[in-house]
């Protein structure tokens, strides 16, 4: 900072890297005119604040606007999401979380540039994770343990070139790949690396000129790093059937795990020399499938290029369509539906349900944003986005897409399956956080119905119901009338107890709430005018529960009594204070009368009565009266919060209650 129209300057707050108060990359800075102790910085870490002129920093952690270069995911419950942002090292957190993920849940893994990152195939509390230039490292998340496993160059080896963004692959097999100008396989998770391939690229030398810099400093920082493999993908049906692609255009495939290879490049329908090869992806369902992006963007090419082969590189299909904007990126083939493909370009998110001879963008909350990398989470079928500007999203459950068949499409109106529904333990936290973070959403706990009108529902009755297993009727709800897919929530808790009123709360979370519905299956009927649709929809306890089905029906008859209870309890309160105020009211017409004074008499028995039942005086949280509605609510709160069997205490308790709201 200059004082003095740039004559001197000096340094500002110390950004830097490790414990500095800000990112060392700066991009742009605003100092308020009126006020120059107010200082706004951008960095590669985000956006931070000063109030006194820069001695001390504050981020803004509430913009979500991460750029992540991949994603991937563990089995773990729920499932951990990992991805490597731009200079800002790589990261892993829970998918989703009652109550949000927020900022905080977010674990640091690795320094640098982070680009790919995946959990060991066999132990998901080892990551592979690297930073720019190849730099591989398998760290241990239980206690941060990190220990350098690059490929090195052996005896007549040249130097190795990675990519700034070096590909680094785990294939279905378990073995772990990295690319340089050569692959590289290891299946002792990084202690020992085969070279199982010759020099991929075109290994051009006048493309390798990256010393000869014309006497300025020379580039030692692999940014510069060209001719090198930048794509792997193993087949998951095979798994010796190995692609790489390279930033110099070229596509190779193995068909013996690396021992020969074929160049397939010139096969590509259309694509200009030396396109990299940004994605390939070999197909879930099938060996000789693969599907790849190329981005030709550095040589002025911004048209998107997706391809198919269907027979191992001989022959390939040109996939994208006019309606997709932006050069591509990524390209996925669905595990479930071979005809479900996602791409993610420059602007977006793309999806095929014909196996890319049509495709239209998928927006669903996701701006026009460069989507670079995707995954589907297998068990509960997540698709998982990376953008380069607005961090990961989740599109939970990939089911109703799977189903949208031909067949489908064509009717007026059809149901659409969806994954069980998960009844989430509750959980409580105490935080007050402030408005300066940011939290990702959780998972609502409610069931999601999901069905699809062929056109807008504009005129008559559209509604949807739930029933039980045993034909009752539960809830009626509005339904969406878009055209295309609609999803529905029915909530899993009933509406909050009738608790009467009084002059204090009840200091418990789940007091607020109504009790949730049991495990099991439920019955949905789609109302269009005359026409009517079911369907069957499940939900299933969390699978990190300990508790026993004999468990879970203890606790739902319990808190089910107490629910019912307490509405008898407001009921029996809203009574008297009613005959109360009737009697009140009546002796304020009589006046100064006999019968004045007895009903007078008589409300202030019932107020005393009243009293009894419910904390009459004014008090606080913690210091008002208890009564039967704060014991009673009390313990609702605590059955309702927890999904095992009560406590032998609780039982016992609720009888007494049940007995004193009975005799009153």
């Amino acid at each position: 900072m200059s004082e003095d129209g740039g004559e001197r300057f000096t340094g500002v707050g110390g950004g830097g890297i490790g414990g500095a108060p800000y990112h060392s990359d700066l991009h742009a800075v605003w100092i308020d005119p009126k006020d120059t102790e107010f200082i706004v910085i951008g960095t590669d870490g985000g956006v931070y604040v000063s109030l006194d002129r820069g001695n001390t920093w504050r981020p803004c952690e509430n913009i979500p606007v991460g750029q992540f270069y991949h994603v991937s995911y563990d089995m773990r419950m729920p499932y951990n999401v990992y991805g490597g942002l731009q200079d800002n090292g790589t990261w892993a957190a829970p998918s989703t979380r009652s109550g949000g993920v927020p900022n905080r849940l977010w674990e640091s893994l690795l320094g640098g540039d982070g680009f790919w990152a995946f959990p060991d195939a066999k132990d998901d509390d080892v990551v592979y994770c690297e930073y720019q230039g190849g730099h591989l490292s398998r760290v241990r998340m239980s206690t941060g343990e990190t220990k350098d496993i690059q490929p090195l160059r052996g005896a007549g080896d040249p130097k190795l070139r990675f990519n700034w963004n070096a590909p680094l692959h785990v294939g279905a097999s378990g073995a772990l790949y990295m690319g340089a100008q050569f692959l590289y396989r290891t299946r002792d998770m990084g202690d020992t690396w085969e070279k199982i391939s010759p020099d991929l690229t075109t290994n051009d030398p006048a493309k390798l000129q990256q010393e000869k810099s014309g006497g300025i400093s020379v580039d030692n920082s692999t940014a510069e790093n060209h001719c090198t493999v930048y794509a792997i993908g193993e087949s998951p049906k095979d798994a010796n059937v190995v692609w790489v692609g390279t930033d110099d255009g070229n596509l190779q495939v193995t068909r013996d795990g690396g021992r020969t290879w074929a160049n397939v490049t010139k096969n590509l329908p259309g694509l200009p020399a030396f396109t990299w090869i940004s994605y390939v992806a070999p197909s879930p369902n099938d060996a000789a499938t693969c599907f790849v992006t190329a981005d030709g963007h550095m040589l002025g090419d911004f048209t998107p290029h997706v391809f198919a082969t269907h027979d191992l590189g001989k022959t390939w299909t040109a996939l994208a369509t006019p309606d997709m904007k932006g050069y591509a990126h990524v390209v996925r083939q669905d595990p479930v539906n071979p005809e479900l493909l996602f791409a993610g370009t420059e602007w977006g998110l793309y999806g095929s349900l014909d196996g890319g001879k049509q495709w239209a963008q998928i927006k669903a909350g996701i701006p026009n944003v460069a989507v670079r990398d995707l995954a589907i989470q297998p068990r509960e079928g997540d698709l998982l986005v990376a953008t380069h500007g607005r961090g990961i999203y989740v599109i939970d459950d990939l089911s109703p897409l799977r189903s949208l068949t031909r067949e489908r499409l064509s009717a007026d109106a059809a149901f659409l399956p969806a994954r069980p529904s998960t009844l989430s333990i509750p959980r409580q936290e105490q935080r007050f956080a402030g408005s300066a973070a940011w939290s990702g959403d959780e998972l609502p706990e409610a069931a999601i119905i999901t069905y699809y009108l062929k056109k807008r529902h504009l005129i008559g009755d559209l509604k949807l119901e739930v029933f039980d297993d045993a034909g009752k009727k539960l809830a009626t709800i509005n339904g969406g009338r878009r055209r295309g897919i609609n999803r529905v929530e029915w909530p899993m808790r009933l509406k909050g107890p009738k608790v009467p009123p009084a002059a204090n709360l009840v200091p418990n979370q789940f007091a607020l709430v109504g009790p949730r519905a049991a495990a099991g299956t439920y019955t949905a009927k789609l109302t269009r005018n005359k026409d009517t649709y079911t369907t069957t929809f499940t939900l299933v306890g969390d699978p990190r529960s300990t508790h026993t089905a004999s468990d879970r029906a203890e606790q739902l008859k319990l808190v089910n009594r107490l629910y019912a209870r307490l509405g008898d309890l407001t009921y029996t309160v809203e009574s008297v204070q009613g005959v109360r105020d009737t009697a009140r009211a009546r002796a304020k017409a009589l006046g100064k009368d006999a019968l004045a004074t007895k009903l007078n008499a008589f409300a202030d028995r019932l107020e005393t009565f009243r009293g009894t039942l419910v904390a009459a005086k004014e008090g606080g949280r913690l210091t008002g009266e208890e009564h039967l509605r704060e014991q009673m609510g009390d313990l609702y709160g605590k059955v309702n919060g927890y999904d095992g069997r009560p406590t032998n205490g609780q039982i016992a308790l609720a009888a007494v209650l049940d007995g004193e709201l009975t005799k009153g």
